[in-house]
């Protein structure tokens, strides 16, 4: 028999966990060494004054199993936020019981409940069982966008040229 689960929202002692499964994804995706985050970045960022990242957690026989972390975007287009899925995760031994769907149903529940306009979310694309997942629930691919980052040094080089005034 399968075991259960239950979605639930994160609590501050459920830190350490969420770090733990933040670094889960990261080694799986082969980027551990960008996972440099720390409880006290997450404390932070999921439990200060003003909360801008959530993350909705799977309980199963008694331990967190899997995560999803979100945060508001917004689209000038639609004039309304949306919800960035930021990572879904769920541990290897416990994938194919439905924890992932449910995960995407909970959150698009909650875009739709708030008048959020949409859902997105990036996938690597060497990630083919998570490609044709998304597409089972009904997601597209936005293949006619490239992501674009500035970081590290160039973040720094970029900042200390100023803003144009």
């Amino acid at each position: 028999m399968s075991p259960s689960f239950t979605l639930r929202d994160a609590t501050e002692a459920d830190l350490p966990d969420i770090v733990r499964l933040v670094r889960a994804l990261a080694a799986y995706e082969k980027l551990l060494h960008e996972a440099v985050g720390t409880e006290a970045d997450f404390r932070a960022a999921l439990f200060g004054p003003n909360p801008s990242v959530f993350c909705t957690l799977a309980e199963a026989e008694g331990k967190l199993v899997g995560q999803a972390i979100w945060f508001l975007n917004f689209s000038t287009f639609t004039g309304r936020h949306g919800l960035y899925v930021e990572d879904i995760f769920v541990e290897p031994e416990y994938r194919g019981l439905g924890i992932g769907e449910a995960f995407f149903r909970h959150l698009a529940a909650l875009c739709a409940a708030r008048g959020w306009a949409r859902m997105e979310w990036q996938v690597l694309d060497w990630n083919e069982p998570a490609i044709r997942f998304y597409r089972k629930i009904g997601a597209r691919g936005m293949d006619e966008w490239r992501v674009q980052r500035v970081a590290g040094e160039a973040l720094h080089a970029l900042a200390a040229k100023g803003s144009a005034r």
